[in-house]
C-alpha cells in the first residue's frame, strides 16, 4: 500500500463541509534529505525558505524530533508525541533533527467546518503546537485514512472528513489538557502507562499492576489517565486489544478463538460481545467486511 497519497475533491465533496486533499506517512532516517524527492511538486519545499500552502494539514510526531517554524508562532521545538496543525496561507517550514530523524503521519484538508473552528477560536496561528503523547488511537486513525484514500469507495471523502474530525477533537482535547496541567511529569506518566499497554495486549496484566510497575496509587492513577484520555485505564486497554483483534482479524487466519485466547480475554464469548459493542459487528462480520 503506498503510504501517500494524494486526493481529488468534487464540489459535491466540498459541500460535505470538509474534504481531504492528502495524506501519508512517511520514516525520515538519521541523515535522510527532507522532504523526500517523492511528493507532488506543489508539495515540495526547501526547509530553509519554506512554504505556504492553499489547506490545512495535521501532523503527528509519532518518533524522533525536530523543528516547527511559522510566520505567526516563531521557531517551536517538536518532539515525539506532538502534533501541530499548519494553517493556509501561513509561511512555515519544519524538519526532523539530522541525528534522529523522525516518524511522521499527515493529512491536509480543507472547508468551512474547520474555517469556522479558527474563527470562534478553538485554533489558532499563534498556537499551532499540541502534545498529545503517544496514542495507538491517532496512528490507527491515520492509517485507516491511508486505507479508505487508498480504496476509493464511493463517498469515501465524507468518511475521511470524519476522520479529520476525530483527529482534530483528540488533538484539541488531550493538548490542552495537557497544556493546563501543573504537573509536567503526568503527561509523561501517562505516556509510560500506554506504553507499558501496548506491549503488553498479548499479556494478562492488571491496571493496578500497571499503577505499581509506575510506583502511584491506582486510584490516583485512574483519575489522571481518565483527564487525560477522557477513558479510564481498563477501557483504554480494552480499546487497544479491539484494534489489535482488528489486525489480526484482517491480516491472518488465527480463529476467533484463537485471537481472544491471544489477547487475554475472559472467553470467546466475552470477546465477540464486546467486539460488537465497540465496532457494531461481530468478530466474523468484521473479517468478512
Amino acid at each position: 500500500m503506498d503510504p501517500i497519497k494524494y486526493i481529488a475533491q468534487n464540489r459535491r465533496d466540498r459541500d460535505w463541509g470538509l474534504t481531504v486533499c492528502s495524506v501519508g506517512h512517511q520514516r525520515i532516517s538519521p541523515g535522510e534529505d527532507y522532504p523526500p524527492r517523492k511528493h507532488n511538486q506543489e508539495y515540495m519545499f526547501d526547509p530553509e525558505q519554506g512554504r505556504i500552502l492553499p489547506e490545512y494539514q495535521l501532523l503527528y510526531i509519532v518518533e524522533g524530533k525536530g523543528i516547527f517554524r511559522t510566520g505567526s508562532a516563531g521557531d517551536m521545538k517538536v518532539a515525539a508525541g506532538d502534533m501541530f496543525i499548519i494553517f493556509p496561507g501561513e509561511w512555515h517550514s519544519y524538519m526532523p533533527d539530522p541525528d534522529t530523524g523522525w516518524n511522521e503521519y499527515w493529512i491536509g484538508f480543507q472547508g468551512v467546518n474547520i474555517d469556522h473552528r479558527v474563527e470562534t477560536g478553538f485554533f489558532s496561528p499563534a498556537s499551532p503546537l499540541f502534545h498529545i503523547g503517544y496514542n495507538e488511537f491517532a496512528v490507527n486513525l491515520y492509517n485507516e485514512a491511508i486505507r479508505t484514500a487508498t480504496r476509493q469507495e464511493p463517498y469515501f471523502q465524507q468518511l475521511l472528513a470524519g476522520i479529520v474530525n476525530h483527529l482534530l477533537g483528540l488533538m484539541f482535547m488531550t493538548g490542552t489538557i495537557n497544556r493546563r496541567s501543573r504537573d509536567g511529569d503526568t503527561a509523561r506518566l501517562i505516556d509510560m502507562a500506554k506504553n507499558i499497554m501496548g506491549d503488553s495486549l498479548e499479556e494478562d496484566i492488571s491496571m493496578p499492576g500497571i499503577a505499581e510497575r509506575l510506583s502511584i496509587g491506582y486510584t490516583k492513577f485512574r483519575r489522571l489517565f481518565k483527564q487525560y484520555t477522557g477513558q479510564s485505564p481498563a477501557q483504554y486497554f480494552i480499546n487497544m486489544k479491539i484494534h489489535r483483534a482488528k489486525e489480526m482479524l484482517r491480516g491472518s487466519s488465527a480463529s476467533v478463538k484463537e485471537i481472544a485466547f491471544t489477547l487475554h480475554f475472559e472467553s470467546a464469548e466475552y470477546f465477540a460481545t464486546t467486539f460488537k459493542t465497540r465496532t457494531g459487528m461481530t468478530p466474523t462480520q468484521f473479517r468478512s467486511t
